[in-house]
This record gives structure tokens, C-alpha cells and sequence, in this order.
């Protein structure tokens, strides 16, 4: 799963894709392209199960970033109230390959890193969002017209839902809505997945607040400070609040030490670890697991994922040839010492092909192959 960190210019939005990724990128950027990395999805749970096993091998879900070019930095409309240019090709590209997207928004103050006008998350939430549905705008006219034409030539039902689709996604990003927040029914959402909307994608919003002495409640408080709430509410939508000077600082320190420096602050976790952890959840994503001598390891699936289609994810022979998956909670096993412990317990269930896989379900898979 990919996610594209995109914001205005000088909001810290590259330096958050180094923090995370740990990639190294050329003091001179090319500003047009866009680096890709991968983060690990921090998880108790996964490191509680190895201490426990002691495997060889230790793999935790990740997560793929994506450090799209700046947006413009122009108001969405200029004082004439015309609309500005669109965005650049390779920014839409970017951006439309995407699975979410995580828009970097600038509250630190800061004299030394210019800012175009006051310090506004949400008029700069605003004016990006405008620049999303603008693009999308463009695309679903360029297909109504195409659609016109062929609904002349022959009518067919599928043609005629695509267009009365299309005409009421118009309508709504006309009125300056994202397309995340439609209301679409599973077949809707298929007809227009093609299409790779930018406003469709879902969206976490990112404030980097300045550091201060008791940063554990500004990151609380931020986004009601800043008037986020409602935006952060929406369908496909989220927020949170980051330091991206304390985690710079972080970056840098050994574990125990990382730990003292946060507690100074009051805080428990890093903003990175909140930030990916979120990423994950907003995808709609939950973690299973694998145990054993060999490889503790966290794979990633989709809520409401059968038994069958999660073994899939290990290797598309174990769905081919899928019998049962022995399944027990990470917690119970935990209690219980080992699968031999919770197998006389009566704890290890034999559970079927059918099966909806639960968040933090340990699965060993039997199978045929």
C-alpha cells in the first residue's frame, strides 16, 4: 500500500518522508520528482510474541511512502477570483498512484523558513483540497463528453449508470466537496476506481506544530487549536499532530535515550510511530500474524478479510489448497506461554475457510499443498 505525502512548500513535509523512510536524498532535489520509501509499521504486539519464541527472523507490516513534489503555492483563487493554474503532470501522476494521502500542513512559526501570508492549517487545507477537486473536475468532464458522444451512437445500460455517476460527482465537486466524502455505493465505487480520483483517495492531515516545553498537550489540543475538527471528521478523513523538529531530534537517538527525551516532553510514542500507525488504520488495514523458531511476521489484509483469502496473502498456494487455520488471539496466546500451552488449554481453535480474520489473530495455516 502506497501513501503520498504531498503539502505546500517549506511545511517540513520532505523531511517527515526522510524521518520515516530513513532515505538519504541529494541536497539538490530535482522539485518535479518524487522519491519513494518504506516505513515500518511499529507493532507491541508482534515484538511481545517474539521475545516469547525468540525466532530468527523478526518482520513487521510497512507501509510505502511517497514524497510528491510541493503544490503550488498560489491561493486556490487569485484576487480576481479566476482560478489558478492547475497542477503539474507529474504531481497529478504522483498522486493518482497513490492508495491515501497524508497532507503535510505548516503551524510552527518560524522566522527563518518563509511562508506565503499568516500561519492558516485550515485555509491551506482549504486551497490543496480545491487543487484535488480541481484536477478531478477536469477529468470528469473530459469523460462526460466522451460519454455524450457514445450514449448517441448506442445506448446501453452500463454507459448510461457510468454517466449519471459521472454527472453526480460533478455536481459534487462543483461545490468545491472531495469525492472521498460521496456517499457511493460498492458498485460506484468500482465504476470510478479507473479513474484514480485525487479526492477520492483517503486523507490524513499532518500538523507540525512548534516545539514547546509541554508539547504533549499542544500535540493533544492541536487540532481543535487550529479549527480541525470538523475536516478531520469527515468520511475518509483523519488528523494528527506532530513536532517534525522533536522528531528530527529523535531520529538521531538510541532507544534509551529516545525514551528520557520524550518523557521530558510528557509523551509516550513518537509522532512517526502515531503517524504511521494512523496511515494504517486509514487505509483500512489490520494485522495477522505467523510465529514460530524460524520468523515472527506481521501480514497485512484488509478488515473484514476471510481465513482463505488471509492465507493468500502468505502464498497463493495455501488458499489454493486451504483446510483449516489454527487461530488464537496474540493476547492468549501470550497467557498461555506457547501453542502447546494454549492447544491443552483448549485455547487454539480450528477455524474455516469462511472465517473473518480478527486484528491481532495469530494463523497458522493447514493445507493440502
Amino acid at each position: 500500500m502506497k501513501t503520498g505525502i504531498i503539502g505546500l512548500p517549506q511545511v517540513g513535509k520532505s523531511s517527515l518522508f526522510r524521518m520515516l523512510t530513513k532515505a538519504r536524498l541529494s541536497e539538490h532535489p530535482n522539485p518535479r520528482e518524487a522519491h519513494v520509501g518504506v516505513a515500518k509499521v511499529p507493532d507491541d504486539r508482534l515484538d511481545r510474541l517474539a521475545a516469547q519464541c525468540n525466532p530468527r527472523k523478526l518482520i513487521h507490516a510497512s507501509v510505502e511512502y511517497v514524497d510528491v513534489a510541493a503544490m503550488p503555492v498560489a491561493s486556490a483563487k487569485t484576487a480576481a477570483g479566476d482560478p489558478k493554474e492547475g497542477l503539474s503532470d507529474s504531481i497529478v501522476t504522483n498522486i493518482r498512484g497513490v492508495d491515501a494521502i497524508a497532507h503535510v500542513v505548516r503551524a510552527f512559526d518560524d522566522p527563518s523558513i518563509p511562508h506565503v501570508g499568516d500561519i492558516n492549517p485550515l485555509r491551506d487545507i482549504k486551497n490543496v483540497d480545491f487543487d484535488l477537486i480541481l484536477s478531478d473536475l477536469g477529468q470528469i468532464e473530459k469523460r462526460l463528453e466522451r460519454l455524450e458522444k457514445d450514449l448517441k451512437r448506442m445506448r446501453s445500460p452500463e454507459l448510461e449508470r457510468e454517466h449519471d455517476l459521472l454527472l453526480r460527482a460533478k455536481a459534487h465537486v462543483e461545490s468545491e466537496h472531495p469525492l472521498r466524502d460521496m456517499p457511493m455505493t460498492p458498485d460506484d465505487k468500482k465504476r470510478v476506481r479507473g479513474f484514480m480520483f485525487l479526492s477520492e483517495k483517503p486523507i490524513l492531515y499532518v500538523l507540525n506544530i512548534s516545539e514547546t516545553h509541554d508539547l504533549g498537550r499542544e500535540l493533544e489540543d492541536a487540532i481543535a487549536k487550529y479549527e480541525l475538527t470538523e475536516v478531520a471528521a469527515r468520511p475518509n478523513a483523519g488528523a494528527i499532530a506532530i513536532c517534525a523538529k522533536v522528531e528530527a531530534e529523535l531520529a538521531e537517538m538510541a532507544d534509551e535515550d529516545a525514551g528520557e527525551f520524550l518523557a521530558s516532553y510528557g509523551l509516550k510514542e513518537s509522532g512517526l510511530v502515531r503517524l504511521v500507525r494512523k496511515t494504517y488504520e486509514l487505509l483500512g488495514l489490520i494485522s495477522f500474524f505467523t510465529v514460530g523458531e524460524d520468523e515472527c511476521r506481521a501480514w497485512t489484509i484488509a478488515r473484514n478479510t476471510r481465513a482463505v483469502e488471509a492465507a493468500g496473502a502468505i502464498h497463493s498456494d495455501l488458499e489454493k489448497h486451504f483446510i483449516r487455520a489454527e487461530t488464537i488471539h496474540w493476547d492468549t496466546l501470550l497467557d498461555a506461554g506457547s501453542e502447546a500451552n494454549a492447544r491443552a488449554r483448549g485455547t487454539l481453535r480450528l477455524e474455516g475457510k469462511d472465517y473473518i480474520v480478527q486484528d491481532g489473530d495469530v494463523m497458522h495455516i493447514r493445507h493440502s499443498g
